[in-house]
């Protein structure tokens, strides 16, 4: 019996209502169905993320439901545990929230859906007071990862990821200062998949993969988010371009949510964080070139995870450099 079949004993389910989700780079996810419908999901959380995490989730998404959004909720295992641990890895349960997955977005309407989502739930946890368990030092310690990948370029090693880190490096030079603003209870990690849509009246439900709650500020927020939603191509498809539009959209949906919480200079920082955003996980992608153990890769379109993250690492870079070049054009949307 896999690891997956025993811990869903926990929670009462058996080995032939659980399936294998493809697609996160993070977690391990399994579908749990029964009488022929989703209901929940079960997840092996990766290392980085500590056990209590699943106590913030479940502090979030209470507030969150209170407030009236649609939300995936923590299921506790039948004698009551947040989470389990197997065989020194959690493991943890969520309520599933049918709807669809994008991983590229479709067109600006779409764009303009999900950042009136990201808008309802920065309004919903605008009065949250809340201490987190769990947060992952230096998410976007931007300096902290230019940082690692130089210690790896002088190190040494393959010959190519040294010359994608030392021109990652000196791209990174020219970045321009991040404004001082304030810290918001944030999301962590709006890449489009991390919501869930309906179709028909197209809208924004719900949002998922919710282990990177924690304070921050908009500019990664929703700088991170951009770096996701406007480069429709994917972070590894060759084809690289930022879609002002798509932007424009997006932050006029926010805008249309979220209002006077937001000031003039937060939104303005938004554009400051999605080129930060872009050079920083580039630096990400490369530093996993020479360490190779982080990031989860596609085994099917690359031999390596080396590979498939020396493409990423080079996208981000393509990515970065496009923002800057439409810097002007995208701080007028925001304006």
């Amino acid at each position: 019996m896999n690891d997956a079949a025993v811990v869903a004993a926990a929670w009462g389910w058996r080995a032939d209502q659980i399936t294998p989700l493809a697609g996160g780079l993070i977690n391990k996810t399994f579908v749990v169905e029964a009488d022929g419908a989703r209901t929940a999901v079960l997840q092996q959380l990766h290392p980085v993320f500590g056990a209590e995490v699943n106590l913030d989730i479940e502090a979030v998404t209470s507030h969150l439901a209170s407030r009236g959004l649609v939300t995936p909720r923590l299921v506790r295992s039948l004698d009551g545990k947040a989470w389990i641990e197997h065989d020194g890895r959690v493991w943890r349960a969520l309520t599933y929230v049918a709807g669809d997955t994008v991983h590229a977005v479709p067109s600006p309407e779409w764009a303009e859906a999900g950042g009136a989502l990201v808008g309802r739930f920065h309004r919903a946890v605008s009065d949250l007071d809340y201490d987190y368990r769990f947060t992952r030092a230096g998410v976007h310690d931007t300096a902290a990862h230019l940082a690692k990948l130089r210690d790896r370029v002088a190190a040494g090693g393959d010959a190519d990821a040294i010359a994608l880190g030392r021109e990652i490096l000196d791209v990174a030079g020219a970045l321009p200062a991040m404004p001082e603003t304030r810290t918001r209870h944030v999301h962590g990690d709006l890449k489009i998949s991390n919501l869930i849509f309906q179709r028909s009246p197209l809208a924004g439900v719900c949002l998922v993969d919710l282990d990177t709650f924690a304070r921050g500020t908009l500019a990664f927020e929703l700088g991170d988010a951009m770096r996701s939603w406007c480069n429709p191509r994917g972070e590894d498809a060759g084809g690289i371009a930022f879609e002002v539009d798509i932007f424009a959209a997006a932050l006029g949906g926010f805008r249309a949510e979220a209002g006077d919480l937001v000031t003039a200079a937060e939104l303005a920082s938004v554009v400051v964080g999605l080129e930060t955003v872009c050079i920083e996980l580039a630096a990400r992608f490369a530093v996993d070139v020479f360490d190779d153990r982080y990031f989860g890769w596609d085994a099917a379109r690359f031999p390596t995870r080396r590979a498939h993250n020396l493409v990423r690492a080079r996208g981000q870079l393509a990515l970065g450099l496009a923002v800057r070049a439409a810097r002007d054009a995208a701080l007028a949307a925001v304006s």
